[in-house]
């Protein structure tokens, strides 16, 4: 019977009740528990390998190139960066009010990894979020040029609840690749939340996107509803100190969301 109850369980997609119904059924006849509570166990098992598998789909599709938590961040090493004010960020009351923030600073000192720390933070409390680098992102928007798969290239972006797109600077870009980029951020002006690292201010902008009309519409549009955070710090990569900045091998990541994945990119 164990067997047919197990297969079945397999059948309507109940894993993790079919791993743990043998110890379950053990456990709940040396402890007289009740009906009840031994479904609640089997059930509540069920739900959090939901959440687990959850948060792995999230995380599989953002594209996070660092392992830095805002646990294991050093902030200790980088006083350019106020820990108060990204504990404030990491409540994601900016997700939720679609607001953005930009990070503006020198290469090195934590722009990048303190990025993915409050997108994963995002990540694990429901949110579906994307990481890109900027020359990335432009180079994709270029190559759907090619087969006219612009507009489907921004529907997408459009919809990803935090976007964190990482060292705007120096970029070659042709007028296409700019015009493709003020639509994106004007479908995600105030209805989704972006989060930018750049080592320019914002009156550079308009060195690399061009067009400085569109670039002051653009800018505009992003610092409406945006925390601006200016990293003034000691770089975090001196070699002479790299043990202590490098981002840890395997980061913790306790589930806190309630996403089911239900869609792929």
């Amino acid at each position: 019977m164990n067997d047919e109850i197990t297969q079945l369980l397999k059948s309507i997609k109940l894993p993790a009740i079919a791993d743990i119904l043998d110890a379950e059924l053990t456990h709940a006849e040396k402890t007289e528990l009740s009906y009840q509570e031994f479904l609640a166990r089997l059930l509540r098992a069920q739900w959090h390998h939901r959440q687990q598998s959850a948060l792995a789909w999230r995380i599989d599709r953002a594209n996070l190139p660092e392992e830095w938590t805002l646990e294991t961040f050093p902030f200790k090493r980088q006083p350019g960066i106020s820990q108060r004010q990204i504990r404030a960020f990491a409540e994601l009351d900016f997700v939720a009010k679609h607001e953005n923030i930009v990070f503006i600073g020198p290469t090195g000192v934590g722009k990048t990894g303190i990025a993915s720390a409050l997108l994963l933070k995002a990540l694990q409390n429901g949110h579906r979020g994307l990481f890109v680098r900027a020359q990335d992102l432009f180079d994709e928007m270029y190559a759907s040029l090619a087969d006219r798969s612009s507009r489907k290239l921004v529907a997408s972006l459009a919809r990803v609840d935090l976007l964190v797109i990482d060292e705007m600077g120096y970029l070659n870009l042709r007028p296409e690749q700019t015009n493709i980029f003020f639509k994106l951020m004007e479908e995600r002006y105030r209805q989704r939340a972006t989060i930018i690292t750049t080592n320019l201010e914002f009156d550079e902008w308009h060195h690399f996107l061009g067009n400085k009309p569109l670039v002051d519409a653009l800018i505009s549009r992003l610092l409406h509803q945006c925390h601006t955070v200016r990293v003034n710090g000691p770089s975090l990569r001196d070699p002479s100190d790299a043990a202590s900045a490098r981002p840890p091998k395997k980061a913790a990541v306790p589930t806190t969301g309630n996403a089911e994945p239900t869609e792929t990119k």
